[in-house]
């Protein structure tokens, strides 16, 4: 299987990152090849600008998404922009590392959504969606750290149901570009729990990530 881990924490010491390590480890020694774009470290620009496009179709009037169109059809998206969209054209699986920030991504990850996945190449509104996405056949899945507790994030808990809250990734940009979208792995509490509760999250992930082939897709 090919793996394409984008991973989004700043401090390589956290336990975010040592989820990122335990799978990039988990995947190499199964004879996987991974790939990752830590993002961080990449200094990847979330922010989609004109400077995007090596060129532009319209010059008095910066349409981001008529662009990314422009771009797609005549090759025009710069360097960094074709080495992500090529990676992902390559993976199988899309494995999403981050913690959980005001119940979305950093910033960093939802920029990368924003540039990468654009007009064109990644779907067309009118013919190239869900299950007849442009990445159908492809798998995705989030690996989360939270900050809050399982039970914060029940129907009845403070948080909400976690899969309402997650509903805009899991349904709105990974199944709306075609993917098969796979149940979350969560680490609950990572910043607050002991070394050995630590350690047994990360023997579970590596057993979930053992048994991704057995998981149903959520839609």
């Amino acid at each position: 299987m090919k793996i394409l881990l984008l991973h989004a924490h700043p401090e390589p010491k956290s336990f975010t990152s040592a989820l990122k390590d335990t799978a990039v480890d988990f995947f190499t020694k199964r004879g996987d090849e991974v790939i990752v774009s830590d993002l961080y470290q990449m200094n990847f620009n979330p922010v989609g600008v004109q400077s995007d496009f090596k060129s532009r179709a319209n010059t008095e009037y910066f349409s981001y998404l008529k662009e990314q169109m422009n771009a797609h059809i005549n090759n025009l998206f710069v360097d960094d922009l074709k080495a992500e969209m090529e990676k992902l054209k390559w993976a199988d699986f899309l494995l999403i590392n981050t913690p959980l920030w005001w119940s979305t991504f950093p910033a960093i990850l939802k920029g990368w959504f924003d540039r990468v996945l654009a007009l064109g190449f990644a779907y067309h509104p009118r013919e190239k969606l869900y299950e007849n996405g442009v990445f159908r056949g492809k798998k995705a899945m989030l690996s989360l750290t939270a900050g809050a507790s399982e039970q914060a994030y029940t129907e009845q808990g403070a948080n909400g149901d976690i899969m309402k809250v997650l509903f805009h990734i899991h349904h709105g940009i990974l199944y709306y570009i075609g993917m098969d979208v796979l149940p979350p792995f969560i680490a609950w509490r990572a910043h607050l729990e002991p070394r050995e509760t630590l350690e047994k999250y990360i023997e579970n992930y590596k057993q979930y990530l053992s048994n991704i082939e057995k998981l149903k897709p959520l839609f």
